[in-house]
Formats: C-alpha cells, structure tokens, sequence
C-alpha cells in the first residue's frame, strides 16, 4: 500500500474510532472537562498522531492504547456518581471568591487568580462594581457563578406580582422547505392545516426557510428571500380588541338606557367581562 493511501486510511479509520468514543463517553465530556478528562484527551491526541503519522506502528495497538485510556474516565465517572470524595477529588470543588458581599483574597491566592482577572469574570456576566455582588463562586470548570444582591437584581413578573402565561418550546415544522411530520404530529396539527395557515401569511411551502409554531399555536416563517416581509400573527391581538370593544359597549349600553333594570344588567356583565379581560390578557397581549 502506498505511503500516502496508508496514511488516509489511518485517520478516517481513527477519526471514526475517535467519533464513537467521544458518543460513548456523553456530552459532559464536551462540556465540562475535569482535570483527569482533560490528560486524557491530550494522551489520546498524541497516541492517535503517533499511529497515524508513524506508519510502523500497528494499528491494532493503537486503537487498543485509545480504547483503554477512554475507558479509564468512564469507569472514574461510574464510580464518582456513588462516591462525593472521589468526585471532588476527580473533578474538584468550587472556591467561593465572594460572600456576603466581601473579597476572599485567600481563596484568589489558593488558586492562583489576581484582582484583576477576578474584576474580568464579572465583567464577562455584566458585572462590573464587586459592590453589587453578593456571593460568586468559581466552578471546578473556570467559569464564574455569580449572586446579585437582591437590590441588584432584575425585577421578575413575581416581584411586580404579574400574571404571566406558561410558554412551552416552539415546534419547528418546515425546515429548508420540508415540512417535519414529526413535530406536526406531536402537536395533533396536519398538512392540511398548515396548507391553511401558509394560504392566510400568503406564501408557499417552497419559499420558507423556516417555520415553527409557537406554545399558542401560531406559525412564524421565515423566507428564503430576506426581502420579503411577513405579517406576525394577529389572532390574539384581534380577539383581545374584540372583547374590549364589547366592554367598551356594554359600558355605553349602560349609560344610554333609561331602564334601571337593564342599566344594572349592562354594568354587571361589563364587570365580569373586565375581570375575564385582565385574566387573558398575559396571553392574548402580543
């Protein structure tokens, strides 16, 4: 076998074994490397550069050497979901830098961060006065938790004691212009009721890029032409305006009439349809 040939061969043929591997293990080894996880991935770079590169070396004890420097992370993380020592001791533990509002200058020595990368970490979560800060913790991965004080924090629909409505995750039902029967079947919604709903926006299957249908089960699409505008959906708006406009004319109803009895009838269902006004709203409000 040529030089060249033998060469190609070896890294698909370790690129695929590399692929399977890196499956096998999980997506935390992705995301966060522990110490341990991290010589290991650097020893199985080099062992796989070695084989590949230096061609007199086998295969078959190549991809053996991999094999078993993967398995030893993934018997060490079998055995560290039953034990908290080994886990600390594998993955390590997070070093408070700040409580209760104060430096822990003995911490930022223990791991060997200055002020200034301290004031860079809380700049990267928008932080940028340590007076603001409540606690911050650095995580065995390098990243940064931080804590605002509550004075600092962002008001939420709970502080302002808001009615907001659930949202659940978006469907995407056309992709590349493909409709995903998938997705359309989770929602119990049909080809032909998405027919319907392309009719109404004004476009065709073939021109979007994207579509998806919302936790209210609107469609938002996006067109392969980014010239081309498309109308939000308006269901919501609309029906909020029409119980409006019905309160609104109950209202007048009661103040035209010389009747008391209807007078009294008009008033009241226009203070129930006000009260089921302010419960919808959140969810018909755009």
């Amino acid at each position: 076998m040529p030089l060249w040939l033998n060469v190609v061969s070896r890294v698909i043929l370790f690129m695929i074994v590399l692929f399977f591997i890196t499956k096998f293990l999980g997506k935390k080894q992705l995301s966060q490397l522990s110490f341990f996880e991290y010589v290991t991935g650097i020893t199985i770079g080099g062992i796989a550069a070695i084989v590949i590169l230096e061609v007199r070396h086998s295969i078959f004890i190549g991809g053996l050497a991999i094999v078993t420097m993967a398995a030893i992370p993934y018997l060490v993380s079998l055995i560290s979901l039953k034990s908290k020592k080994l886990r600390d001791f594998v993955e390590g533990k997070g070093s408070v830098f700040i409580k209760d509002g104060k430096i822990m200058e003995d911490n930022l020595k223990k791991e060997r961060y200055t002020t200034d990368e301290l004031l860079e970490l809380l700049r990267k979560k928008d932080v940028f006065q340590v007076a603001d800060v409540e606690f911050a913790v650095l995580e065995p991965t390098g990243d940064l938790s931080v804590m605002l004080k509550k004075e600092n924090q962002p008001l939420t629909a709970k502080d302002l004691n808001l009615t907001t409505a659930s949202v659940k995750e978006p469907q995407t039902v056309i992709m590349d212009g493909i409709v995903m029967d998938e997705p359309l079947a989770t929602i119990g919604r049909s080809r032909a009721w998405l027919h319907t709903e392309l009719e109404k926006l004004g476009v065709t299957i073939e021109n979007v890029f994207l579509g998806q249908l919302n936790s209210y089960g609107e469609l938002t699409v996006d067109l392969f032409d980014d010239k081309l505008q498309v109308a939000p959906p308006q269901e919501r708006p609309l029906i909020l305006s029409t119980l409006k406009k019905c309160q609104a004319d109950l209202e007048l109803f009661a103040l035209g009439t010389e009747s008391k009895e209807a007078k009294q009838m008009y008033k009241l269902n226009s203070q129930k349809l006000q009260e089921a006004i302010d419960k919808v709203t959140p969810i018909l409000k755009a």
